[in-house]
């Protein structure tokens, strides 16, 4: 769905032209012809399986399903930012796991209150920030009671449906459980916590942010040991107690511990100081754990004469693509490579030797590492990729900071390449160019608004429009301050490309700002609707206009990442706000055209409605419905409508969780003679369709209430 070419007039955009040498660029495509608009939750799935590490908050933030990580078992783990430790979501703990982390944990003051609380009490609410071995310390506060079964709870479960999951003796971790003031857990919850606890034998530990509104529960703020501790604790396992105050007085190790690091950062720079003790590398090598070492490190590689220009566009190359396959760092490093020599030596043709270059040589000249991983693609992950990654997570960052701010003469070449990028077919690629603009955001948002993203957000193609959306919410996500002042100027302004690029940008910044976002996007819905449109917003030959079609969009991510806060405040404008409700009614379609990632046909809200009816959540349940019954009564959306459900139907014969779904969800709709006489006609239509009848359309046909003829009807 979505999949709309551009507006009539739509030309593709001009492309730069190549210097001689340079490799044929990605993004040309047939003459005259245009890449297709891409589905707007499509799009957000790439930004997040290929952006760098830091767009995990859009993940970290999503309330609904597993996105983003990886599945095994009755297991999902997330991965964080480089070589954090498996985050567990949902499923049970694997013991070595946590025999691997008691033999590195080290207490602190506040896990001993904790352990009282949790030993006395069966449960402990666990206050502390992100980045702070809070969730370690939630494991070993079970592991000191001697409890060897874990299990980790989904943080989103209703909080009347949070008992019947204690339902063995063991131990149980929740991770960011879901509360607020609009969401808040009362006394009546916690008292049937505890009765749960006491009678299952079980204990019961819950992770949440300090901010996390607990309405006077009592809570242990947690406070991580010191840095010098938790280093200890990696180190002498490997080393010994006596080698210990030797690596202690190093420089390196003073000057690390210097300055604040989480406890990921330090287990890093522990295996590298173990790999000094054990002479495999030098205190030089040592020292490049540090920043101020990262900093000389890439100062020294962009002003000195060695490495060569080739091989310096290889590393700022691989900050671009950092963790990302390493035959398209070296592939497009070349494209930049003749850019810049261009830039230098305008009159001498590059020369690329085809063969001569090693991997291992490069690699090691970056201070980098290389892996082989799957490679996330759009027909889904492929097997032994080899990636490469710098080994100090800061020099990709730096390294594009320093090109940018301290050397102006590569920017021109650096910004065409980057605009290049955008235009490349693939979505890994695509995806870094917005993520590089937005790190040069971080450093120059004048220039790099300037260069790369309003050149983007005025092209007259919808993928640069996506590029300049993404490359601003990466800035968002980045911590840059104007760019939310940028999202409204634009959103309500008479540039229509940038109204497109700031709506799609408020859409994937939802899960973060969900409330600011849907507010936004509510007033530039009202300011945008034309005084001499029909009511509902529609072109006279009642499709919605591509202006329209982008609000949709957004409030669809909003609908499917952030959920119930954004159902309830669209469910409250359906019934009375005509120009929200058309707008609202398409992004509600669509998201019911999204399948869950880990199964290709089982619908997102579906599987949402079912959730809700299961966990008695009938707030919930009751606006979806609300929203299904709306479809089915306007003429513009009723026909799409009763074909996604036509199509679940067809689906309920080979998936009994279909079935199971829209025997509650049918009979909900079938209120209303109208909608009974919807519903019961589509269900005969599929019953009877075909050679082979449909069992679960027949079984469904019982299960609706008998038909009631309106008022002053016939019988």
């Amino acid at each position: 769905m979505n999949q709309k070419e551009g507006p009539p007039d739509a030309v593709k955009p001009s492309a730069e032209a190549a210097p001689d040498g340079e490799p044929a660029k990605q993004e040309e495509t047939a003459e005259g012809q245009e890449q297709p608009r891409q589905e707007a939750w499509a799009a957000r799935r790439d930004l997040i399986a290929h952006g760098p590490d830091f767009v995990s908050t859009l993940v970290e933030r999503d309330q609904y399903g597993q996105t983003g990580g990886a599945h095994h078992g009755d297991n999902i783990f997330h991965f964080g930012g480089g070589t954090g430790t498996p985050r567990y979501v949902s499923g049970p703990i694997p013991v070595a796991d946590v025999e691997t982390l008691r033999a590195v944990f080290r207490e602190s003051p506040s896990f001993h209150k904790a352990l009282a609380r949790l030993r006395t009490d069966r449960i402990v609410f666990l206050t502390g920030g992100r980045e702070t071995g809070r969730r370690s310390a939630a494991l070993m506060l079970l592991h000191r009671l001697g409890i060897d079964r874990m299990r980790a709870l989904e943080a989103d479960t209703p909080f009347s449906a949070l008992p019947d999951q204690l339902d063995a003796s063991g131990g149980y971790v929740i991770h960011d459980l879901a509360v607020s003031r609009s969401r808040p857990l009362r006394e009546p919850h916690l008292l049937a916590l505890r009765d749960r606890l006491e009678r299952t034998d079980a204990r019961l530990v819950i992770v949440v942010e300090p901010s996390t509104a607990l309405g006077g529960i009592p809570a242990v703020r947690w406070e991580p040991p010191s840095a010098k501790d938790m280093l200890h604790s990696h180190v002498t396992p490997s080393t010994g107690e006596s080698a210990w105050a030797g690596l202690c007085g190093l420089a390196p190790v003073e000057e690390f511990l210097a300055r604040y690091h989480p406890p990921d950062a330090i287990k890093q720079f522990a295996g590298r100081l173990v790999s000094y003790h054990r002479g495999e590398i030098d205190e030089e090598d040592l020292a490049a754990s540090g920043k101020t070492a990262v900093a000389t490190q890439v100062a020294r590689w962009l002003t000195e004469e060695k490495p060569d220009l080739r091989d310096k566009a290889f590393l700022v190359s691989l900050a671009v693509f950092d963790k990302a396959p390493y035959a398209v760092t070296a592939e497009l490093g070349d494209g930049l490579f003749v850019r810049l020599q261009k830039t230098e030596e305008p009159g001498v043709l590059p020369s690329i030797p085809v063969f001569g270059s090693s991997r291992e040589d490069r690699l090691r000249l970056a201070h980098a590492e290389g892996y082989v991983t799957a490679e996330i693609t759009e027909w889904g992950p492929l097997d032994g990729k080899f990636c490469a990654s710098f080994r100090d997570e800061r020099t990709a960052r730096m390294l594009l900071e320093e090109v940018w701010n301290l050397h102006p003469s590569a920017r021109p070449a650096l910004a065409g390449w980057i605009r290049a990028l955008a235009g490349d077919r693939r979505p890994l690629v695509r995806t870094r160019a917005a993520s590089a603009a937005a790190l040069l955001a971080t450093a120059d948002l004048s220039s790099a608004m300037a260069h790369l993203i309003e050149p983007w957000a005025d092209a007259r193609d919808f993928n640069s429009w996506l590029t300049a959306a993404n490359a601003l919410t990466l800035a968002q996500l980045l911590g840059v301050p104007a760019v939310l002042p940028i999202l409204r100027a634009w959103c309500t302004g008479d540039n229509e490309s940038r109204r497109w690029t700031a709506v799609r940008a408020y859409g994937l910044l939802g899960p973060v700002l969900h409330q600011q976002v849907l507010e936004a996007l509510l007033d530039a819905i009202h300011q945008q609707a034309p005084a001499e449109s029909q009511d509902d917003g529609l072109d006279e030959d009642g499709s919605m206009p591509e202006e329209a079609r982008q609000f949709a969009d957004a409030l669809e991510l909003l609908l499917l990442a952030v959920r119930e806060p954004v159902l309830s405040r669209l469910a409250e404008r359906l019934p009375t706000d005509r120009v929200v409700r058309t707008h609202a009614l398409l992004a509600f379609l669509q998201a019911c055209e999204q399948s869950k990632e880990d199964d290709s046909d089982r619908s997102f809200v579906l599987d949402w409605y079912a959730r809700a009816v299961a966990a008695e959540d009938t707030a919930t349940a009751r606006h979806l419905t609300l929203f299904w019954k709306a479809l089915l009564a306007d003429r513009t959306y009723n026909v799409p409508a009763l074909a996604v459900l036509r199509r679940w139907v067809f689906a309920a014969d080979h998936d009994p969780e279909f079935e199971s779904a829209l025997s509650a969800l049918l009979p909900a709709l079938a209120t209303t003679p109208t909608d009974h006489r919807r519903v019961s006609h589509m269900l005969r239509m599929v019953r009877d369709s075909g050679r082979t009848p449909s069992p679960a359309a027949d079984r469904l046909l019982k299960r609706l209430p008998l038909d009631r003829p309106a008022q002053g009807g016939r019988p």
